[in-house]
């Protein structure tokens, strides 16, 4: 029975670990996220109108474009949806996007804090049971010399 609890230990640590590891890489998704948009907000900053930037068309290809009107900026609002702003509105809406990012990253990181004390406890269940059946062995080995002889 002590092997079939180490089996389903190990199991069980496993998919602990490979939750981890997602949620690890959705932390640092979140994380690009947020300096993507630090990186806009910077850019609001420090643009003015007539200033020409690259205008990313997807597939690694550029244009060239001269801004006309910087208080006119577009914020990608989520779930499909957009705004027009004013430049300042703009690095508002930006600075509560980075807010929820934030507080998406905190929530992720605790559930990793969580998941890696389950699977602590966990491993020290699994070094009790190894320890219980080393014993068990060693006392069947005692048993079976001592009428022998």
């Amino acid at each position: 029975m002590g092997q079939q609890q180490l089996q389903q230990l190990s199991q069980e640590l496993q998919e602990i670990e490979e939750q981890i590891e997602t949620l690890q890489g959705n932390v640092q998704d979140l994380q690009q996220e947020k300096h993507d948009v630090d990186e806009a907000i910077e850019a609001l900053d420090t643009l003015e109108s007539d200033s020409t930037v690259q205008v990313p068309l997807g597939g690694g290809a550029y244009l060239r474009a001269t801004i006309e009107d910087i208080d006119e900026v577009i914020v990608d609002l989520g779930a499909d949806y957009a705004a027009e702003f004013e430049e300042d509105g703009a690095v508002d809406a930006l600075e509560n996007r980075k807010d929820r990012l934030d507080d998406q990253i905190e929530d992720v990181n605790e559930e990793i804090t969580e998941l890696e004390a389950e699977s602590s406890e966990l491993e020290q269940q699994a070094q009790q049971l190894q320890q219980q059946a080393m014993q068990q062995q060693m006392q069947q080995m005692g048993q079976g010399q001592g009428p022998d002889e």
